[in-house]
């Protein structure tokens, strides 16, 4: 009997020789239909065992692939600084992430551009899955102008030369002034001060004076606190004190330190010390007519009183030293005359003192 391949459909065969005489013929074309039937079935079948899921299997294998990449994730994947002073810098925060399921080993980094750097990242550095590492990216104009540039992270990941770009832009760093820039305090008694104004003042740019220090520590600083920031065209005024410790010729020096092209900014300062004078009102009255037995002395600092006894005892004489009084100050002074039994008489008439 000839054999074929049947898909599905009955067909009829001649048979030659194979049916006896007498043997109805519709019995073998039903059972060959049977045949056929059974035959395209298994075959489906077969067909379903070698390719049970076309879909399913395509699925699989894409993301079996996906999931067998290394791959390494920079954030932020641009790095923008804005504007930064030359002569300062500016740093900013990056993260890389390893973002596969088995580790990644960066082995190297490339900065390209001038004025940048990276801080904070030590090589080779080994990843595990899932982890993140930070470290900064830096720049310092070394120039006014605009800037760009990039890191490269070189690693054994899937991805293995990740790019970060840089962009930046270089500002001129201003100028601060100080004024006057020698200040001269004359003669100044010890144990005394004198104080002076002075001003500092920016331009082209703004700039931030970090803190002022003096070589010397007759001459001191007040009016200001320090970081200061002085906008450009602005000025800030500040007081100079000096107060000598002994007499003589003393000098100092401030130095003001900021991030203005020309830091530190310097003041000289000079003045003398000299010895304090002393001073003291010597009184002397008439005595009393009446007998008494001493007298008492009186000051106010205002005409008219009230007065304050100033003498710790009874005074027998008619002369009394007051020697605590200042300078540029003016007294006034009043006695009273006691007689053996106590009794005060009223104030004598005023006396004006004016301690130079």
């Amino acid at each position: 009997m000839p054999y074929r391949h049947l898909h599905g459909r009955a067909r009829i065969f001649k048979i030659k020789g194979m049916v006896s005489p007498g043997t109805p013929r519709p019995l073998i074309l039903l059972f060959l239909t049977v045949a056929l039937l059974l035959t395209s079935v298994a075959s489906h079948a077969r067909a379903a065992a070698r390719w049970p899921a076309g879909s399913a299997a395509v699925s699989s294998t894409t993301a079996t692939k996906t999931a067998g990449k290394k791959l390494l994730a920079a954030n932020p994947s641009s790095v923008s600084f804005g504007s930064v002073r030359v002569g300062s810098s500016e740093a900013q925060s990056e993260t890389l992430t390893n973002s596969t399921n088995s580790s990644v080993t960066i082995s190297q980094a490339t900065i390209i551009g001038a004025g940048f750097s990276v801080s904070g990242l030590t090589l080779p550095l080994t990843l595990t899955a899932g982890h993140s590492y930070t470290f900064s990216a830096v720049f310092a104009p070394r120039s006014s102008g605009s800037a760009s540039g990039s890191i490269s992270i070189i690693s054994n990941a899937s991805n293995s030369t990740l790019t970060i770009s840089l962009s930046a832009t270089g500002t001129a760093a201003g100028q601060l002034a100080v004024s006057p820039t020698t200040e001269n305090f004359g003669s100044v008694a010890v144990g005394t001060s004198k104080s002076l104004t002075a001003t500092l003042g920016a331009s082209g740019s703004g700039v931030t004076v970090s803190s002022p220090t003096s070589t010397s520590s007759e001459f001191s600083l007040s009016g200001e606190s320090f970081p200061l920031t002085i906008a450009s065209g602005q000025s800030a005024s500040f007081t100079v004190n000096f107060t000598p410790q002994t007499s003589g010729t003393a000098s100092g020096t401030f130095s003001f330190a900021s991030n203005a092209s020309n830091s530190p900014t310097r003041e000289t300062l000079t003045g003398t010390g000299t010895t304090a004078l002393q001073h003291s009102v010597a009184l002397a009255w008439n005595p009393s007519t009446s007998a008494v037995v001493g007298y008492n002395v009186y000051r106010s600092g205002t005409s008219g009183g009230p007065y304050t006894k100033i003498n710790s005892v009874l005074d027998a004489s008619t002369t009394y030293t007051d020697s605590s009084v200042q300078s540029g100050k003016t007294y006034y002074y009043v006695t009273t005359s006691v007689n053996g039994k106590g009794a005060q008489s009223s104030y004598s008439k005023q006396a004006k003192a004016v301690i130079p």
